[in-house]
This record gives structure tokens, C-alpha cells and sequence, in this order.
């Protein structure tokens, strides 16, 4: 009798097993079913992308506009603005933007709604950012936090809430840039305290505008070599917040950290960015495009495989990561 009913619980393991492998299976291909629907009449919509100067909103504007989207290119400068109009077909439309200054955005939504008239804007990709002052939050002043965070996130913000009335007439689609910094925050400064803030104005905002017909995606990207990790940049601004450091604050990193953290910086980055941008940019097409837009994207191997599901492991473990990765200070050292 037992060796009955040890035989038959194997079968009835081997049956749960088969149908649990099944019942995923299925789920898979239905997801990817789900997920290639495509929405109609992209020669017809509008889409608003902001920091499109270079990186992923100059590629993002390219892209959509080969598909045949009415494309209005924000840019900081001028220079990047006459670029990207060269680049991209007479459709594609660009203004100068500066997503700090209110009577700028202002001008845009002017702008804007006189080129999407009754039919609304169908797409808000909030894309524009800035990651430096970026380093030891000892080394930072307030000033330093707000220099990102008004970019980063105020900006996104105002931006969002001036074209609100628009997307509401088109039924549209959000997409706000955030960071897998925005789940893990890996160095300070205000990059990762706006990407943070990012994820949270974009779930709020997600829920509140479900009633109105409007969607809203998150673009979670890991490291690619655009101008926002630019180690060029990174690195003076580092020797700037450094150098005015005061003597006894430098003494307890030690006279080799500074050389330390850069040389460990480079590394990383070195290691981590990719060249391919169409990652990121695929992942906001999709999100414009698809009927059934994704809430989170996470855009690169890196965000998917290693960063977000460090994310979700005890803090300690995410710990011994960073660590691994940037140098201790000498008093630290001399502790251990």
C-alpha cells in the first residue's frame, strides 16, 4: 500500500509539475500577445519629447519620426535644435526649452497646442536631465542637490502639469525618464534623490489619470554613454566639489581617495555603460505605441538582470555591491 501511494504522489507531483509549466508557458505567449498590439494612426498623433539635444531624446525624435509620428523636438540649445532639425524629416518639428523656467514651458505648451489643435497631444516623454553635481553626499551643498532636482524633477513636474490639458483631449501617454538609480541609490547628490522622485510622482500621477484615458510608463535605464555619464563632466565637477572641500574633511578620506574614487569610477563605468541607445528608445516607442502600455521598463541587461533585482535584496547585500565598487576612506580603513 505505501509503495502505491508513494507512486502515485510522484505522478500526481510529475502532473502539478506539467501543468504548473504549462499554466506559464501560456501566460508567456499570452503576454506577448498582449503586448505587440499596437494602437492606429501614428501619422496622426503628436508626440512632445523634452532634452533633445543628444542621447536618448535626439535618437527618440529620429526614430518616431521615421515611423511617421508629428514629432516636436524640445532642445536646450540652439545648436542642438538646428542638428537634429538637419537630421530628421521636415515633419519633425523643434523648440528651445529649458525645463526650469516656467515662462519657457509655457511658450512650448503655446507652441504645442497650436501644432496639435483640437486632436491634443497625444505623447509627453519627459527625457530632459543632468546627473552632476554627483558624488559623496559629505562633499555636496544644498545648492548642488537643487542644481539636479529642478532639472531632474521640479522640471518634470511643471512640464508634465502645464501639458496636462492637452493629453487629456488625445487620450495620450506619459513617459518619464527615471534611472534604475531611482530604485538604488548607488553615490549621492540629488541624481538619485530626483530619480526617486520620478517613480513616485509617475505612480501617483498613473493612478490619477487612469479616470481620463491617459497612460503612464517609466523608463528605467541602466548605464549607457550618453551625456548625462559623461566622465568628462563627472570627473571636473568632482575635483570642483573637492577642491573647496575643508582641510580636516579631506584628511579623514585621506591624501589617495580622491585618485582612489575616480580611478574606481572609471572602472565601472568603463565596465557598465552601453553604446546602444535604441535599448531605451525602443522601450519609449513602446510604451507611445503599444495599446496596452507597460507600467516599468527596464531598459538595458544591466537594469534587468542585475540592478533591479538588486534592488529587491536585503540592504546589506546591495551594501557589499557598492562598496565593492568605490573605495573607503582612510579613517574607515584604519577602523576595519
Amino acid at each position: 500500500m505505501s509503495c502505491f501511494q508513494s507512486g502515485f504522489e510522484v505522478i500526481l507531483s510529475h502532473l502539478a509539475l506539467t501543468c504548473a509549466s504549462l499554466l506559464a508557458a501560456l501566460t508567456a505567449v499570452c503576454w506577448y500577445i498582449r503586448d505587440s498590439y499596437k494602437v492606429d494612426g501614428f501619422t496622426q498623433k503628436h508626440v512632445f519629447i523634452t532634452g533633445c539635444d543628444s542621447g536618448f531624446g535626439n535618437l527618440l525624435a529620429r526614430q518616431l519620426d521615421g515611423k511617421g509620428f508629428h514629432v516636436i523636438a524640445a532642445c536646450l540649445t540652439e545648436k542642438g535644435a538646428a542638428d537634429l532639425a538637419a537630421a530628421a524629416s521636415p515633419r519633425l518639428k523643434t523648440l528651445l526649452l529649458n525645463v526650469t523656467d516656467s515662462s519657457s514651458i509655457r511658450r512650448a505648451v503655446e507652441f504645442v497646442s497650436k501644432e496639435v489643435g483640437r486632436r491634443g497631444l497625444w505623447g509627453l516623454v519627459n527625457n530632459a536631465g543632468r546627473s552632476v553635481p554627483i558624488g559623496p553626499t559629505e562633499w555636496m551643498r544644498l545648492e548642488d542637490f537643487t542644481k539636479v532636482l529642478d532639472v531632474n524633477l521640479i522640471g518634470v513636474i511643471e512640464v508634465t502639469l502645464q501639458f496636462l490639458p492637452l493629453m487629456k483631449k488625445a487620450q495620450g501617454r506619459v513617459v518619464n525618464v527615471a534611472s534604475i538609480l531611482g530604485r538604488l541609490s548607488l553615490t549621492g547628490g540629488g541624481y538619485c534623490l530626483s530619480k526617486w522622485g520620478v517613480e513616485a510622482f509617475s505612480d501617483s500621477l498613473r493612478r490619477d489619470m487612469r479616470h481620463f484615458g491617459i497612460k503612464v510608463s517609466i523608463i528605467e535605464p541602466g548605464f549607457f554613454k550618453t551625456g548625462v555619464t559623461r566622465l568628462d563632466l563627472i570627473e571636473a565637477d568632482l575635483r570642483r566639489l573637492w577642491t573647496r572641500l575643508p582641510q580636516h574633511v579631506k584628511d579623514s578620506y585621506g591624501v589617495t581617495y580622491f585618485d582612489d574614487y575616480l580611478k574606481a569610477q572609471d572602472f565601472s563605468m568603463g565596465i557598465l555603460c552601453s553604446s546602444d541607445l535604441s535599448k531605451v528608445t525602443w522601450c519609449m516607442e513602446h510604451a507611445l505605441t503599444a495599446r496596452f502600455p507597460r507600467t516599468r521598463y527596464g531598459a538595458g541587461w544591466d537594469a534587468k538582470l542585475f540592478w533591479i533585482p538588486l534592488s529587491y535584496l536585503p540592504s546589506f547585500v546591495s551594501d557589499f555591491v557598492i562598496n565593492v565598487l568605490l573605495p573607503s576612506p582612510k579613517d574607515e580603513r584604519k577602523n576595519i
